[in-house]
């Protein structure tokens, strides 16, 4: 078995890794958070709360029929059989785990929910059901239900994901609001835009650089201090001021957090009339920062 071969096997080990803990974390979330408190913070799961309501149909049935079509539809917009497969494989393991949770975790939690606090509820469901669909995007798959749904209009339309979503999920938590009461969907809010933050905290993980525009009419030495007093390279084009129309340099600089007021002080000793602007930066990937994988 040559290395290429080996490297696409581990690829893939670690994808079903991914999906598999990724979405039990998301079920755990529903099931000890959401689901007892009837937190639809959008989504089928959501919907799924709402009909459960009603009717009684088990969620976990609910989520599972409905993803049938949407599976279709995600497997002829969104890349076929790749899309398929991974999303298949969540949607199997969300839809049972939601069923057998609520069955068996009561035997072993001494108190189930963990908290007669719904704030506390509507706060972990977010973050943790966050982390665990960080991990499924990170592994190029998807939760499916509303997430399809979002993807296949963004790709049509040109709409953002996000006011997608936000349309998409606040129908749903309007519908829950009429139903369970305004608060339970302030709650169901809270728990969908920490979901989102979560998500992207799990994928991206912390913001450790910060990435500087030095506009200077000192480029050599700029660069020669910036080298010297940080260890960073930059880059660097000219310019021209738009409300003095003198010819200016343009510095990019990327450090970590902690040096931005070496950057500073370098700054205002080479020119203190330099214009700096100082942007987070949520990934750096390259020499000296991250390598690419």
């Amino acid at each position: 078995m040559n290395r290429k071969l080996l490297y696409r096997v581990g690829r893939e080990i670690q994808t079903v890794l991914l999906v598999l803990v990724g979405t039990t974390i998301e079920a755990l979330a529903f099931s000890i958070f959401q689901e007892p408190y009837n937190l639809a913070a959008g989504g089928v799961s959501g919907i799924g709360i709402i009909i459960n309501h009603f009717t009684g149909f088990s969620v976990s049935a609910f989520y599972f029929i409905v993803n049938i079509p949407l599976l279709l539809i995600g497997f002829f917009y969104l890349g076929r059989w790749r899309f398929l497969v991974n999303t298949i494989l969540s949607v199997l393991i969300f839809s049972i785990a939601i069923e057998l949770f609520p069955l068996y975790l009561p035997h072993y939690l001494a108190h189930y929910p963990l908290t007669d606090n719904i704030l506390l509820s509507a706060i972990y469901a977010g973050l943790v059901s966050g982390i665990g669909g960080g991990l499924v995007y990170a592994a190029g798959a998807t939760m499916g239900g509303t997430a399809i749904i979002g993807r296949v209009i963004q790709l049509r339309t040109g709409i953002p994901l996000s006011q997608i979503y936000l349309f998409v999920d606040g129908t749903i938590i309007l519908a829950a609001g009429i139903v369970f009461g305004w608060e339970i969907a302030l709650y169901a809010m809270l728990t969908l835009l920490l979901a989102g933050l979560a998500t992207d905290y799990t994928l991206e993980g912390p913001s450790r650089a910060r990435t500087a525009f030095i506009v200077t009419t000192k480029p050599v030495a700029m660069l020669e201090q910036l080298q010297a007093g940080l260890g960073r390279g930059a880059s660097y084009w000219p310019g021209v001021g738009g409300y003095t129309g003198e010819p200016r340099t343009i510095i990019m600089c990327t450090i970590y957090r902690p040096q931005v007021n070496d950057l500073k002080r370098i700054v205002t000793q080479v020119d203190p009339s330099a214009f700096v602007s100082i942007d987070m930066t949520q990934q750096v990937l390259g020499s000296g920062f991250t390598e690419f994988k």
